[in-house]
């Protein structure tokens, strides 16, 4: 059996110029929140205490060499 490509002049279901009307279009797919198994373990809170406390140790201390290297520079 050969697969013969539709002619769209025959083609139920097509407007001239071989667009697809609104009502013939499926339903868009909903999205699947429910699919896997509910994750009770990690519940999001966001950032943890040691780890946010110690970004903000370095952040500061980066920029501490940076202002005692600039007033080195300067003097």
């Amino acid at each position: 059996m050969s697969h013969v490509n539709p002619e769209p002049e025959r083609t139920a279901g097509l407007e001239p110029g071989g667009s697809v009307p609104p009502g013939e279009t499926p339903p868009a797919e909903s999205s699947l929140p429910g699919a896997g198994p509910r994750e009770t373990h990690n519940p999001p809170r966001g950032w943890a205490k040691a780890p946010l406390t110690l970004i903000l140790v370095i952040v500061a201390l980066v920029a501490l060499f940076f202002l005692v290297y600039a007033l080195v520079l300067i003097v």
